[in-house]
């Protein structure tokens, strides 16, 4: 299912109490013979166990803007673990470097999916975590992970994609996909063509997936990172940040949680 969104959407996040009680740490864990170094965050007001929720970065690698949507879950009530998909904290000052990194995973699926495992056997080791309740977003980059990880079928509550790339290599079929997908994207994201999404939304049909589809009227590539501008600018890339775009499809993202987590 598709729908075209364009308008306001206001939305208020109360901060200053959570905050108090939020916990951050860095989280090493090993996929293989590699360190990972992620990035936990929960409210320890809280009490019992609660869904938790994976979250990928942008080729970037684990950076600020991927920890603050972490955090941003965390004051939503979730345990929220920001995955090192690169291993050893490693991050990109530049697009190439990025590209590299992000190429070399897109290339090796089974190193992704062994990555993206380790990162789940963990956060579900937490006591704060209710471990059949788990999903996972992804920015760019990561938006393109964890739809790939939902055709691997990794057993998950949900998974959301955030301007992410929809094309594959290995298509899913029916009764591949063993959850839910939302999938968030720019109408004017040259990285994310119209006949991309039609091929996903064909693709996604004949696999029988319970999936939207939310296409944001003006919104081009990292719509939700308010880095984009600059970052567009100083490296000649087609980014930019919609405030709108940005507020709703959180808004979207909450909403879906709450369908998927009863």
């Amino acid at each position: 299912m598709k729908k075209l969104v364009m308008g306001v959407v206001v939305w208020i996040i109360g901060v200053a109490v959570a905050q108090a009680a939020i916990v951050e740490q860095q989280v090493d864990y090993r996929a293989g013979d590699t360190v990972m170094k992620g990035y936990l965050v929960y409210d320890e007001a809280k009490t019992g166990p609660r869904p938790g929720v994976l979250v990928v970065h942008e080729w970037w690698g684990l950076n600020d803007y991927a920890r603050q949507r972490a955090r941003m879950l965390a004051e939503l009530g979730y345990t929220a673990l920001a995955v090192d998909m690169y291993g050893e904290g490693k991050l990109a000052q530049h697009p190439q470097d990025a590209q590299a990194l992000s190429s070399h995973l897109g290339q090796h699926q089974e190193i992704a999916q062994a990555r993206f495992n380790a990162a789940l056997a963990l956060l579900r080791q937490q006591v704060q975590v209710d471990d059949q309740r788990i999903a996972a977003i992804g920015y760019c980059f990561g938006g393109s992970v964890v739809l790939e990880m939902a055709r691997a079928g990794i057993d998950l509550a949900g998974v959301a994609s955030f301007h992410g790339g929809l094309g594959t290599s290995q298509a899913a079929r029916p009764g591949d996909v063993r959850t839910p997908v939302l999938v968030l994207t720019g109408a004017d994201d040259p990285f994310v063509p119209e006949e991309q999404v039609e091929a996903f939304e064909q693709e996604m049909t004949a696999a029988g997936v319970s999936y939207q589809l939310i296409s944001y009227l003006g919104a081009m590539h990292s719509f939700t990172s308010p880095a984009a501008d600059q970052l567009g600018k100083e490296f000649n890339l087609p980014l930019a940040y919609n405030r709108h775009a940005d507020e709703a499809s959180w808004q979207e993202l909450q909403d879906f949680f709450k369908t998927i987590f009863k």
